[in-house]
């Protein structure tokens, strides 16, 4: 370790060598006693370093290394984390882990690096990285919900199943759910659901004034009092639903109580609102009567409300409104610049009246939003686009400038930062902790600044704001926030919809962490966040300043000055703790053929089949990603092992070895192999050399001893033990021969059960055997095999899969009722009984089971030993059972993994809940939601050679980081999850996987070793770089710039991609406008400049462009067959971008079209991948901007749209492009579309036409429709258009020329339409031979959606599954699909059931076997439909 010296302000003098060898000497003593004390620990000793080395006391040392022993143990800070993503409602809950700061792994490939190390490089561990504690997001429960969510707020209730808050969810038109935990479920439990729609008046049949906007159009959000006694729910153009809560009297239990000065605090009562409704057992419900109020009724002047959000520190439920008496307009700013008013009401709700305390006026026009803020600031906050006002509650106002605008748009006194030069428009203000005197500014572009207070008193005298710098963090987040929220002590969730949602952290540099480490005489510095110092004790003194997250807390409460900004000490220092990955905002899609650093260079393409690229984030966190659906290893050797069918790997530990470097890594040493030649089956073993494989030869390994069931190793690693079908064999690290334990005697050999799997658990083995019996062994200290007695119970036999689990974290919590005095581990035994029930034994001890659930084999929700369907014999015909942990380095779980007869999984967590009626253990079970159905055909589900055994699963505890499970087969599946993430079933594409074992090499590091189809071995990892938390395999190819268009150039692999990035806009100069040449503004306006970009899809690297003017934007880029010659009519596929010059409000847009050839050229000798560039073939001005490009017909021309008109335009060989043919639109062409080899295209709004040459109008929309984007579905003989509406509705339209009702091709035929949550961006027409034609529709948010016809039988099947699901499932927060797909607002006859809805029906498996739809018979068809429908995509991409 290096040592650094450094001078002190205390010190004159440096240490010389003398006292430095003392010192190191002293260090070492201390740190081999902390070794001494903690000997027994699971820790390692670079752990225990690093956690001496940080200068904790010996309490939280104790945590810290408590913590790294458990590492699947949760620490819920502050409660738990609740997120809206999508249209899930997701529950998560943090936990503390140590990890390397220099070390971090990225899940994205950055371009604006220069280099990217992969992961498993040693490049980024070859320094000594400095540890820290992250905070990681751990999933509880995650819910796909049937509306779109809009605010979410936690509220305390009098009483709730779990003893915590409850949570108050609004959704979109007017519509509120309460829920609460249950923990006997370990789900959400709704409370109740409330509506609120306009009043009734007599004209409601009539519209309103013409300028109101409609209701789905009006923003509904949620605002809860601080105390939790009400919440107010804004909804239409000025409605205010108020629902109150039963709460204990607030009269004399004031914030500001105090002991000393008030006396003994009284008996709380309990007070609620008149009306409160009850339930039948006389309890009050948590909430009571509401009711709506209409804001102009409370005050004339709050006619245009802009915000609002309840108040701190008052006695009654009061909030804060922002609004205006009169419209706010930039045109009309010298007239109406103040116009703003913020009114300060407070709330009766025994009376239901509301008064107005205060009300401050002449506000700047363009303040947005309404921040209340705790002690010690108190007051409200209002943010506007140019400054920042706070407000006291006596109506006091102080302000700040952030730029030069704000001396314009008001007339307030306002201090002056107009250095700053802020944008603070869509920005976001978070306190920097509960007891924080500092607030963190989150701007849209994702930088930091910190607001700070001079508080006189209990007043506010000043504010200050000064920016992160980039070295501290200020940088930290890519794009504009979305929402925020506190998570604990120094953590703060920050949610973006144009970037990924991260925990952002943040410390102070601490002079007493100081002191501490220069006593322990470390001369490098390591900052510890004192946010996750805190996570080990939540009861810590707030005058420790090791735990202080702000600067009040640190400070004397008379010291209330501002922070001095030139104090680096005393910075804030940011940085991420986690991300949740966001793919939204998606604006197009491409295909293509997937990279080499996916498949690895040993893969050739014929199969490598397609992937889908999109791009995603806004700003900086602009990005391609790549989809997958199947997962291609990465091969990285390949070797012929003879007629093998089964591997394992072997890791040894020989004694004499000592801690070698090659063994300190845990390398595999062998590979075990199974071998078939016909009817001879063998065993063979393999030594792992850098060389390759060799064959283990001179040793006592028999390869004729027979075919190998099973390996493990026992003795940590010092003894192998093979499971042959009659014995076990017992063999040292180099394969001596120790023991032979037969399972009969010689002359009962034939005649004796055979071994069909075993299961390890250093040290027991445990054997099925064929008649139904099982046999548990134990390893002696002398690594002897014994068996161990078996009670009764386990004598009967009936026993159908089994299997060990070492419990070290304690997740079951069961206790044998016989004492067992034992140091052998947390060891259970997992049995599957023939009839289907569950038996856990705590091992040693098989007299009697721990655990017992007869109804497994029912698959019910919920288990627990007092489950039981009496009435139903629907049970599942259950093969297989494993227990195994998943998840990754952040967090690893066990669960118990089930799998049928018809190659169904089943996953259950464990939990633990409420000891229930009839129950002795709280341990309970949950089933996972699995929407993977099997592929497999039913009559190749066994392997006959092997007499109806099929290869078992394969639990992996490191692939990649991942501790995983594998299904060999026909449809090999690994079941991956993250930390933050459910389970995940990803099917490979390489099938048929005989079987597979983790491998751990030197040349193969936390990779796998795989039989194919072939025969062949080979060695793997899992693709670089790659995430599967979504259940599709994906990649993240950083840009940092806003991408427009991209699509795909097959000839060359590469990819054409439009991006765009800021630049100021300084006026030009004017003969007509001299003063332009004399502009001063500093904050100047930004406009985009755009780029064409070629990437190479092999390496992701950037290796032409071409840049576009200044406020040229790429609008759409589209690969085509052009024909290049008019007299030898050659094609050649070529790339056409359009553009759009975007010049102002008061200028016509114009545009231009690039025709661009990618041509081979030189490479650089650096860079080989640089072997093309972009060649510009055409380039041609056009009057209005150019929006939409499609290839069309078949003589090789284009369509573009321009402006109003839709023009067919031939290139020239002079590089000139021809107009041949056009149509006039109607206002914005947003999509066109060409179905190949029928004529037929598609155009947005189109609505009348010419025909010069050969465009005519065949059909249009019988209604009105914003389209958004389009694409044709053909269907056999019929042909339909896809249309997504900018009201999130995706229309299906009928071509049928010749149905009565289409008015001689006039008009297209209404199908159906149905409702998404998200607005939609993009719809592809996907062709592909091995499956249907599909429509994959994007989103905002980052989804996808994939609209498939279907044959009548399956949609008849699936619509009558869709109807018995409704009412079947659970409905999180009580919302209904079937109407929540109904889309608001269509047309009669728009509004057809055709379309199933994919979410419903995959749910087909979560409810108990006996409501799995129709009989027996039945449910295979209903298997078969679910498949098709559900997972049609599959054989896309």
């Amino acid at each position: 370790m290096a040592h650094h010296s450094t001078s002190s302000e205390d010190e004159s003098t440096q240490p010389d060598e003398e006292n430095t060898r003392r010192a190191e000497a002293a260090r070492e003593e201390k740190l081999q006693q902390f070794f001494d004390a903690h000997e027994n620990c699971r820790a390692t000793k670079a752990q225990l370093e690093a956690v001496f080395d940080l200068g904790l006391d010996e309490k939280d040392r104790e945590k810290l290394i408590d913590l790294i022993e458990n590492p699947s143990m949760l620490y819920p800070l502050e409660g738990q984390t609740v997120l809206e993503k999508a249209v899930d409602l997701v529950i998560f809950t943090l936990k503390s882990v140590l990890s390397d700061t220099l070390a971090a792994t990225t899940t994205s490939t950055d371009l604006r690096r220069t280099s990217v190390n992969p992961p498993g490089s040693s490049t980024a561990t070859a320094q000594r990285a400095d540890r820290a504690l992250a905070t990681k997001l751990v999933l509880i429960a995650q819910y796909e919900l049937s509306g779109v969510v809009t605010s979410l707020a936690r509220v305390k209730i009098l009483k709730s199943k779990s003893g915590g808050e409850a949570l108050l969810v609004s959704l979109r038109n007017a519509r509120a759910s309460l829920v609460e935990w249950d923990p006997e479920r370990y789900s959400i439990y709704t409370i109740s659901i409330h509506l609120y729609e306009p009043k009734d008046r007599e004209d409601k049949d009539l519209p309103g004034n013409p300028w109101d906007p409609d209701e789905k159009d009006n923003a509904s959000y949620l605002t809860v009092d601080p105390r939790s006694r009400c919440a107010a729910l804004k909804f239409g153009e000025r409605q205010l639903a108020i629902l109150p809560f039963h709460q204990q009297s607030d009269d004399l239990v004031m914030e500001d109580y105090d002991p000393d000065i008030d006396g003994e605090r009284p008996e709380p009562t309990t007070s609620h609102a008149k009306n409160g409704t009850e339930d039948n057992g006389g309890d009050k419900t948590p909430y009571g009567a509401s009711f709506v109020v209409s804001m102009l009724a409370l005050d004339p002047t709050l006619l245009h409300p802009v915000h609002l959000a309840f108040l701190y520190e008052y006695r009654e439920p009061t909030f804060g409104v922002l609004s205006s008496q009169m419209a706010s307009s930039m045109s009309l700013l010298p007239e109406r610049r103040d116009t703003l008013s913020y009114t300060v009401i407070t709330l009766d709700l025994e009376q239901r009246a509301l008064t107005v305390l205060l009300s401050v006026n002449d506000l700047p026009y363009d303040m947005f939003a309404v921040v209340p803020l705790r002690l010690p600031i108190g007051g409200t906050l209002l943010i506007g686009g140019n400054q920042i006002i706070h407000v006291d509650q006596a109506g006091k106002t102080n302000g700040v400038a952030v730029n030069e605008f704000a001396k314009t748009s008001t007339t307030l006194s306002l201090a002056d930062q107009s250095d700053l030069a802020l944008r603070l428009e869509d920005c976001l203000i978070e306190q920097l902790g509960h007891e924080s005197s500092e607030l963190l500014l989150i701007l849209n572009s994702g930088e930091l600044a910190i607001v700070g207070f001079k508080i006189d008193g209990r007043s506010i005298s000043g504010l200050s704001i000064r920016r992160v710098p980039e070295h501290d963090g200020g940088f930290a987040l890519s794009a504009g926030p979305s929402c925020a929220s506190l998570v604990g002590r120094g953590r703060m969730f920050i949610g973006s919809e144009d970037a990924d949602s991260v925990v952002l952290g943040w410390s102070r540099r601490l002079d007493k962490l100081k002191r501490q480490k220069s006593n322990l005489g470390v001369g490098a510095e390591v900052d510890v966040d004192a946010s996750d110092l805190s996570d080990l004790d939540e009861d810590i003194d707030d005058d420790d300043d090791l735990y202080a997250s702000t600067l009040a807390d640190q400070k004397p409460k008379g010291d209330t000055n501002i922070p001095d900004a030139s104090d680096q000490s005393d910075e804030y220092r940011f940085r991420v703790h986690d991300t949740l990955e966001n793919f939204g905002p998606i604006r197009t899609i491409t295909l293509g053929k997937p990279s080499e650093q996916l498949l690895g260079s040993t893969r050739g393409d014929e199969n490598a089949g397609f992937e889908l690229m999109a791009t995603s984030g806004r700003g900086r966190a602009g990005a391609l990603t790549t989809f997958r659906r199947q997962i291609d290893p990465r091969v990285l050797e390949s070797h012929s092992l003879p007629n093998a069918t089964r591997l394992w790997s072997v890791s040894v530990t020989r004694p004499s070895d000592g801690l070698s470097a090659y063994h300190s890594e845990d390398f595999d040493s062998y590979i075990i192999a199974s071998t078939r030649n016909e009817d001879l089956l063998q065993s063979a073993a393999y030594a792992l050399k850098p060389a390759g494989l060799e064959n283990v030869k001179d040793t006592d390994f028999d390869p004729d001893a027979g075919m190998t069931v099973e390996v493990g190793t026992l003795n940590n690693g010092a003894r192998i033990v093979q499971v042959l079908p009659t014995e076990l064999r017992s063999f040292d690290a180099d394969f001596g021969l120790a023991q032979i334990l037969p399972l009969a005697e010689e002359e009962d050999r034939g005649a004796a059960p055979e071994i069909i799997s075993a299961s390890f658990a250093d040290p027991y083995v445990l054997l099925i055997r064929d008649d139904e019996s099982i046999m548990v062994l134990r390893a002696d200290e002398a690594s002897e095999l014994d068996e161990i007695e078996q009670g009764n119970s386990l004598k009967r036999k009936g026993f159908r899969a089994g299997y060990l689990y070492e419990d070290s974290n304690d997740v079951f919590r069961l206790e044998s009722e016989v004492e067992i005095e034992d140091d052998a581990g947390n060891v259970l035994m997992f049995l599957l009984t023939v009839g289907g029930g569950l038996q856990i034994f705590r091992l040693p001890s098989l007299e009697q089971w721990v655990y017992r659930a007869e109804g497994l084999s029912f698959l019910p929700p919920y288990l627990n030993p007092s489950f039981w369907a009496r009435r139903s014999q629907a049970k599942e015909d259950l093969t297989e059972l494993l227990v195994a942990e998943l998840g990754d380095a952040s967090h690893k779980a066990p669960y118990l993994i089930l799998r049928s007869a018809l190659n169904d999984v089943i996953i259950y967590q464990p939990y633990q809940s409420p000891a229930s009626a009839g129950s002795d253990t709280p341990l309970s079970f949950l089933k996972m939601p699995n929407p993977h159905f099997t592929r497999t055909s039913l009559s190749s589900l066994y392997d006959e050679n092997e007499e109806g055994r099929r290869e078992p699963m394969r639990a992996l505890s490191d692939v990649a980081g991942y501790s995983a499970v594998f299904l060999p087969g026909e449809a090999p599946t690994f079941i991956i999850k993250s930390a933050s993430s459910p389970p995940q079933l990803i099917n490979t594409r390489e099938k048929p996987i005989q079987s597979l074992t983790s491998l751990h090499t030197k040349t193969c590091e936390k990779g796998f070793a795989y039989i194919d189809h072939q025969g062949s071995t080979k060695f793997a990892h899992l693709p670089i770089g790659c995430q599967y938390h979504t259940g599709w395999v994906t990649q993240k190819i950083v840009f940092g710039e806003d991408i427009h268009a991209l699509d795909h150039h097959e000839p060359t692999a590469t990819h054409v991609v439009g991006v765009s990035r800021k630049v100021d806009f300084k006026l030009p100069e004017d003969e007509t406008h001299p003063e332009w040449a004399t502009e001063s503004t500093s904050l100047l306006p930004q406009v985009e400049q755009g780029t064409v970009k070629l990437l190479d899809h092999r390496t992701w690297s950037i290796i032409d462009e071409y840049p576009l003017a200044p406020g040229e934007v790429v609008m759409a880029i589209k690969t085509m067959n052009l024909e290049i010659s008019e007299t030898t009519h050659e094609r050649r596929p070529l790339i056409v971008v359009g553009t759009a010059v975007i010049r102002g409000e008061d200028l016509p847009a114009q545009g231009r079209i690039y025709v661009f050839n990618v041509i081979p050229v030189v490479p650089d000798p650096d860079r080989p991948e640089t072997g093309h560039k972009l060649k510009t073939v055409a380039k041609e001005e056009i009057k209005g901007a150019v929006t939409a490009l499609s290839e069309i017909g078949t003589q090789g021309f284009l369509l573009a749209a321009q402006g109003q008109k839709c023009m067919v335009r031939g290139l020239k060989e002079d590089g000139s492009l021809l107009p041949v043919a056009f149509m006039d639109m109607q206002c914005y062409t947003s999509v066109v579309k060409e179905l190949k080899g029928t004529g037929l295209c598609l155009m947005g709004d189109a609505v009348k036409g010419e025909d010069p040459y050969a465009l005519r109008l065949f059909g249009k929309s019988p209604s009105h429709i914003e389209v958004i984007a389009a694409d044709f579905l053909p269907d056999g003989k019929q042909l339909y258009l896809i249309i997504a509406d900018a009201d999130s509705n995706i229309h299906i339209l009928q071509f049928d020329p010749e149905h009565p009702k289409s008015l001689s091709l006039h008009l297209l035929l209404p199908h159906s339409t149905f409702h998404t949550p998200s607005f939609p961006t993009s719809c592809t027409l996907l062709l592909t031979p091995s499956a249907k034609p599909s429509v994959l529709l994007t989103s905002t948010s980052g989804s996808l959606a994939l609209l498939s016809p279907l044959a009548p039988s399956t949609h008849r099947t699936l619509s009558a599954l869709q109807s018995h699901l409704g009412s079947t499932l659970a409905a999180p927060l009580g919302l209904n699909a079937r109407g929540f797909r109904a889309a608001v607002g269509g047309e009669e006859g728009m509004r057809g059931g055709g379309v199933v809805d994919g979410m419903v029906v995959r749910r087909w498996m979560e409810g108990g076997r006996w409501r799995w739809w129709s009989g027996e018979g039945e449910g295979k068809g209903v298997r078969g439909c679910v498949a098709e429908g559900v997972e049609g995509v599959g054989g896309v991409v």
